[in-house]
Parts: structure tokens; C-alpha cells; sequence
């Protein structure tokens, strides 16, 4: 996985005109140096297939997605980005040797892009203790030193590039849309990248950059054309060691936003405050937009340019919370002390919450959140995500993405707990749907509607009505095609298939045949919708009809009788069976299948429907549309018996579940091995073959 940067940032080489290209790296660099500097780090690379979530359509749906990793610890901690698996729910490492082994999210800091995941140690295969990785020193790094950008591209094996280092402080250009955020943050607030030439693609995400040390210099995050950035490992091991040690990364917060000052400014030295938030310590003490300010808790500060701005603002956002720290800056050529007590500062973004009852996604308000709202406290519930046809965005008004829920049902919802606990009680022992009173928040304006939530009514089956069909494929006969087989100015229907084993193979009905009239009314199929006009004839008649059928073959005319049989689209039920352990739909293999598939009518098998992303099936290359022969040696000769192979393996919480599958010509065996632990029904799974 590769950080997306919109479509300003993905400009191939030769589009790319701001920077000039960065020199090849020398041939003459000592191979043995580049082969030890490798083996120092290759057994510590591990590709990391992630299962995530995010918020999609008033729902959160996962997706699979693959990043690199590097383990720095012998407790199995791995560095790697957040957007790799910082939404991560299902995770699985594989080793340079091929295992995989099931890992978990430690912990993850979106502002900075780092995210530590750890190996299940207990479920490794081989006991040899991991091989550990090291940190070097960034900030050592100059401009032309050769590095090696390593990882798993496009989630193969690992591999290696080399480069050189093309720039120190690589900050994101405003005009190529510099402004990175991952869950709300601004990475590059924080981040100034090391900015090499070594190849990356889309999957090298959270691989090391190495120095010919063998060392982690950098976490590699984003790509500019042919250039890669990587976060200095200066500020990735510390952050790792903090997710380690307490799960999170704590920050102050001061209010102080802080710019580089301009040539014009008349001062030597400072950050120019282009701002200070409400209700911040800084705004208290007095502190305001036009300051320089030039000493922080004592320390010297100076932002010539934006690429000194990262080192500022790590600066105040590392102050020890509560901390009681003064500001000198200049206000008109004079200076003034501004003393304040620094503040938690909390993530920009909470974690995202389903409600499938509102078809929405929420969110509780952070402190950051609420002050970029203008709201008083963090109190309502922000909603991320809407579905296009769900109960919010029917409501009148509809509530929409961005708008604040205040109350429901005359009880406030300070929280998505909140709101979880009201929807609960509005909607106990209630089938379907319930109109609720909703008073929120969009903009300035607040707004009252009323929402109904629930769930919406299974509509009851219906049979499907049985229809007569002449068990035929056809083409609509273009004029152009007419002209190309020498019958200009002729309207009728090609032949195309034929069903094995039905009335029109019996009745002599051929591939090839050119129909021309259907109980004696001439066949008018020149495009190819005319074809489904064609099928509506036919369905004026009853199942059992006789009827003629004149028809071109090999430029003779004929004439033959064929009684209507059922369409087979319309003749058989499909019985679905969709299960939720092993996350997948099977189904009944119909003859209509069968015959598009050219699959043996005596084969006992059933269809795979569909699988969910990021389930058992997907993870163990299962697809939609493959044919289930067995599952643990038994065959699955319908939908019951797949039914009962599926729950007795989940009953029995079987350590290894094999199923045997076709695809096309082709036959194989897709292996499971569930981790049944507390409860837990997510597992490893691999596919023996693809």
C-alpha cells in the first residue's frame, strides 16, 4: 500500500517539472557493502495483509489491503505506517521464509503515520528467535548518500532498491496539495520527509529505509513520481516507543499555530504566530496572530522557511501535559512573556461507530473537532458517513454528512454511546421501523426531522412466475452482418447456443442457424436489444405449445417444430445459503450454469454466490463464482450438505478446514486454519493454490 495524494501528486516523471530529477546512484559502490547492508535487514522485512475498516455509504465496510513492515523488537513488535494497518481488524504477517503468522494492532498515531503491529509469537511455526532490526541516525543522513528502500511491492515477497538520498527536508509543495492529512491530522505538520530515489511502489508502505549500515533511517510513506519520501527514523523509533510502552502518543496543546516569518518582518529571528485557536491556553495568556514569537520553555525558536515548521510544532506538541511553560515574542518591536498551563491535545479524529439502524457512521467529538466546528464543548454526536438511500438521508430535512446530532427522541446524545443507548431503547421490542424526533446541528442552523430507524421489513418471497423459453441462445442479425453473410436486406436471429439435452437440440436446432420466422411471423432482431423483444415473443405462448420455427441453414430455408419448454433462468431455485463464520454465500449449481460453464450435468458440486472482503473465503483466495466440489473430503452435492459441513466445522472449531474448489479447467484446494481463542473466529487462512 502507497499513500494516495490525489491526482496532483501522482504525476509521472516526465510530468513532473518542479523539482529536477535526482542523479542515479554510482556504479561504483563496493557490491559487498550493498550485500551486507541487505543481509543486516532482509529477515526483519514482513508484508502485512490487513483487513480494514472505513466509513463507506453510512456503513463500515472493510477492504483488503497489503504495506510492509520491519520487526525492531524480540517480543515481535513490527514498525509500519498507520494508513497500512492502522484501521487494521484482521492481520496477517508474512515472514522473509514464507510463514504467515496472525498479528494484532498495538496501537497507532495517524499525525505522524506510524503504526506498531505484533506478531502472535505463540502460533509461530519456527522457534528461531526473529531476526531484529536497528535503528540509525536520520539526522546523519546527507544529501547523495546511497540508501535501499525495502519492502513488499504490490504484496509480493520481499524486495529491494536502491537510491540515493535526493533531499533531507522534504516538505509537500501547497501547490501539488502538501496538505496530508490521515484521519484529520496533517502529517506533514510534524513530518519532513527524506526525499530518496530508490523505487517504491504501491505496497512498500511502512518498509524500511536502510543505510549501508544496515539501518532503519526512515519508514517509507509516500511517492512523488520517480521520488519517494520517508519518515525520518528520528522521530518514527520515537514514536514507536511510546505506542510500545503506553498505547498512544500524548501531546500538549497550546493553540499556537505557527508560520515562517517574512523577508519583510524586520526580525532576525522567530516563528510569526499566524494564529491562535479559541479557548486555547495561548489565547488566555494573551497571545496573538502578528506575534514573533522567539523563546519557547526556554527554548530559542526560529522558522525561516516552512521546511523549519515541522521542528517547531514538535516542539510544543512534546511538552509534558500540564506543564506550566512561558512564551517570549515580539509584539511592535518589543518583547512580552506570555506564561500558560499546556493542555491534553487528543487525536483530531475519534474512531468511527456503525449504526446500521440510522444507516449512518458517527463519530464523538474530539477537542480538535469541536474548536474547527466553532462548537462551545465537545457535546453531540458528528456523522461521517451517510448511505445513499438510508433512514437519515430520507428523513425531511435529511441529515447529512458533517451535521451534529443533539437529541433523540427528546433525550440528549452527548456521545455515540450515548446515541447507541437511546436507539436501543427507542427500538426494544419494536419489528421494522420507528419514527424518532431528531434535533441537530448543520452549520449554524439547527434543525429538527424525524428519522425512522430500525430495520426495514423482509419482503416475503415470491415464487418466481414460470415462463416458457426455446432453451436458445440468439444474436440480432445487424444489417451489416446480414450484408457479410450474403443476405442483404434480411431480418432474423442468429443461433449462437444450442442447450445440450432440451426440446431445440431434439427439435435439430443448430449453432448457426439464422431464425426468420416465429409461428409464422417474421423475426425483426437488427440490434441487440431486439433480442430480449424476441424472448417477450415467445412468452405469449404456454409452457407446452408447439410451435414452426423457419429457419436459414447454410442458405436452404426449413422449417421445424419445437414445443416450448421453461426457461431455464426462471426453473430452479438457487436455495442461498450465506454463512457467517466462514463469510460466504453458497448456492445452488443450476443446469442453466452448468451449461453456460460446459460443467458435467452429473456433477456434484454447488456454486459460490459471493464472498465478503476481508472473510475466511477471500483470505484463503476463495472467489465469487468458483464451484464447491468438497470440504474436507466430503462432497458437497447441495446447498444442505454445505449448509451442515460449514457449521459442524465451526461446531467442532476445527483447527483445519480444506475446501476443493474449480475454476474454469482448473481444480484446488483452499486451506483454513481458524484461531478459535476466546471466542475469536478469525484465523489464518492460505490457499494451496491460486
Amino acid at each position: 500500500m502507497k499513500l494516495k495524494l490525489g491526482p496532483a501528486l501522482l504525476l509521472s516523471a516526465a510530468c513532473w517539472t518542479g523539482l529536477p530529477a535526482a542523479p542515479a546512484a554510482p556504479d561504483i559502490l563496493n557490491q559487498e557493502v550493498v550485500d551486507r547492508a541487505v543481509n543486516q535487514m532482509y529477515k526483519s522485512l514482513v508484508r502485512i495483509m490487513v483487513v480494514m475498516e472505513a466509513p463507506r455509504s453510512g456503513r463500515l465496510e472493510k477492504n483488503l489491503g497489503a504495506g510492509s513492515g520491519a520487526i525492531i523488537s524480540e517480543k515481535g513488535y513490527i514498525i509500519t505506517n498507520h494508513h497500512v494497518a492502522g484501521r487494521g481488524k484482521r492481520l496477517i504477517c508474512r515472514m522473509w521464509d514464507g510463514e504467515e503468522v496472525e498479528s494484532r494492532l498495538v496501537a497507532t498515531d495517524p499525525l505522524t503515520d506510524i503504526a506498531i503491529v505484533q506478531l502472535d509469537l505463540a502460533k509461530r511455526k519456527d522457534k528461531e528467535p526473529l531476526h531484529v532490526a536497528k535503528f540509525g541516525a536520520s539526522d546523519k543522513l546527507k544529501i547523495g548518500d546511497v540508501v535501499l528502500a525495502m519492502g513488499c511491492p504490490a504484496a509480493v515477497s520481499q524486495s529491494v532498491t536502491k537510491g540515493i538520498v535526493s533531499n533531507t527536508q522534504l516538505m509537500l509543495p501547497a501547490f501539488l496539495g502538501g496538505d496530508l492529512r490521515e484521519e484529520g491530522e496533517q502529517v506533514g505538520s510534524v513530518v519532513r520527509w527524506i526525499g530518496h530515489d530508490a523505487v517504491i511502489f504501491p505496497g512498500n508502505s511502512g518498509g524500511p529505509l536502510v543505510n549501508l549500515a544496515g539501518e532503519i533511517v526512515g519508514v517509507n510513506e509516500i511517492g512523488l513520481g520517480s521520488l519517494g519520501g520517508a519518515i525520518p527514523s528520528a522521530i518514527a523509533q520515537d514514536v514507536a516507543q511510546q505506542l510500545i510502552g503506553s498505547g498512544r502518543v500524548q501531546r500538549s496543546w497550546t493553540g499556537i499555530e505557527g508560520q515562517a516569518r517574512p523577508k519583510n518582518l524586520g526580525v532576525e529571528r522567530g516563528v510569526l504566530v499566524g494564529g491562535v485557536l479559541p479557548d486555547s491556553p495561548a489565547l488566555a495568556a494573551g497571545l496573538a496572530a502578528g506575534d514573533v514569537l522567539v523563546k519557547y520553555d526556554g527554548v530559542a525558536v526560529d522558522a525561516r522557511i516552512n521546511e523549519d515548521l515541522p521542528a517547531f510544532n514538535r516542539l510544543l506538541l512534546s511538552t509534558p501535559v500540564g506543564k506550566k511553560v512561558e512564551a517570549v515574542a515580539l509584539r511592535e518591536g518589543k518583547e512580552k512573556t506570555f506564561a500558560f498551563t499546556t493542555r491534553v491535545r487528543g487525536k483530531a479524529w475519534a474512531d468511527e461507530v456503525e449504526f446500521k439502524e440510522w444507516g449512518m457512521v458517527v463519530r464523538n467529538l474530539t477537542l480538535l473537532a469541536a474548536i474547527e466546528r466553532q462548537r462551545p464543548d465537545t457535546n453531540g454526536v458528528l456523522v461521517a458517513s451517510v448511505g445513499l438511500a438510508s433512514a437519515v438521508t430520507d428523513a425531511k430535512p435529511a441529515i447529512r454528512e458533517g451535521c451534529i446530532l443533539l437529541e433523540v427522541a427528546g433525550q440528549p446524545v452527548r456521545s455515540a454511546a450515548e446515541l447507541r443507548k437511546v436507539t436501543n431503547d427507542q427500538l426494544k421490542g419494536v419489528e421494522g421501523t420507528k419514527p424518532v424526533l431528531v434535533k441537530f446541528d448543520q452549520g449554524k442552523r439547527q434543525l429538527l426531522t424525524v428519522v425512522k430507524i430500525g430495520k426495514e421489513q423482509k419482503k416475503p418471497d415470491v415464487e418466481p412466475a414460470r415462463k416458457p423459453g426455446l432453451s436458445t441462445e440468439f444474436q440480432a442479425l445487424s444489417p451489416d452482418l446480414a450484408e457479410a453473410l450474403g443476405l442483404k436486406g434480411r431480418s432474423g436471429a442468429l443461433v449462437t447456443l444450442v442447450y445440450r439435452g432440451h426440446n431445440a437440440a431434439r427439435a435439430g436446432l443448430k449453432q448457426g442457424d439464422i431464425l426468420l420466422k416465429l409461428d409464422g411471423e417474421p423475426v425483426k432482431c437488427e440490434r441487440p436489444e431486439d433480442v430480449d423483444d424476441l424472448y417477450a415473443q415467445v412468452r405469449r405462448y404456454r409452457i407446452g405449445k408447439e410451435i414452426p420455427l423457419e429457419i436459414l441453414r447454410e442458405g436452404q430455408a426449413q422449417t421445424i417444430s419445437l414445443k416450448l419448454e421453461e426457461d431455464l433462468s426462471t426453473s430452479e431455485e438457487r436455495d442461498p445459503y450465506k454463512d457467517d463464520v466462514f463469510d460466504l454465500t453458497v448456492e445452488k449449481l443450476t443446469e442453466l450454469e452448468r451449461i453456460m460453464r460446459d460443467l458435467p450435468a452429473d456433477l456434484k458440486a454447488v456454486k459460490i454466490a459471493s464472498v465478503e472482503t476481508g472473510g475466511w473465503a477471500q483470505l484463503a483466495s476463495i472467489g465469487g463464482g468458483d464451484v464447491l466440489l468438497a470440504i474436507d473430503g466430503t462432497t458437497t452435492a447441495d446447498v444442505a450438505t454445505a449448509k451442515k459441513l460449514l457449521k459442524q466445522a465451526a461446531a467442532n472449531k476445527a483447527k483445519r478446514v480444506v475446501f476443493f474448489l474449480r475454476r474454469g479447467i482448473h481444480t484446488f484446494f483452499a486451506e483454513v486454519e481458524p484461531d478459535w481463542s476466546n471466542g475469536n473466529n478469525a484465523g489464518k487462512k492460505k490457499a494451496a493454490k491460486k
